[in-house]
Parts: structure tokens; sequence; C-alpha cells
């Protein structure tokens, strides 16, 4: 497992996540959700064409439109207890 806990698949493609994408957060911030609604989805942990840099699940950026399907995007079926 990686240091979240979680058994990460960084660089294979990036992980599409539920939280809308709201910009930068304050320092020391952990976990960020985002803000509540937006027109763009949170993507992290890069995909096996870009920089090694982008492959880290610290690594975040966007999808502009989350309702198109894209080839090196996927998601993560995560249970909580």
């Amino acid at each position: 497992p990686n240091e979240l806990g979680i058994h990460d698949m960084s660089g294979n493609e990036w992980e599409w996540c539920n939280d809308w994408y709201g910009g930068t957060f304050p320092s020391g911030t952990s976990d960020p959700t985002g803000p509540a609604t937006g027109s763009a989805r949170v993507i992290r942990g890069g995909y096996w064409s870009n920089y090694a840099s982008f492959c880290t699940v610290a690594y975040r950026s966007y999808i502009s439109n989350p309702y198109i399907r894209y080839y090196y995007v996927g998601f993560r079926v995560v249970l909580v207890p």
C-alpha cells in the first residue's frame, strides 16, 4: 500500500475523483474535497504517457467536461467501512 494505505496504480491511468475542482487549497490542508459544485472534476495520479512527476497521488489536475469518456482516465471503487 502507498502512503494513503491503499494499493495505488499511479502512472497507469488518471484516477477520476468525485471531488469538484476548486483551484488551490491553504497550506497544510489534509484531504481537501473541493467546492460543493463545479464544472470540472479532479483527476489524480497521471497516466503512462505523462512525465514521472505527474504520476503520484499528490499530483492533482482536472477534467473540464466530466461527461465525456477519456481513454486515459479510470476510477477506483472504494469501500469505506
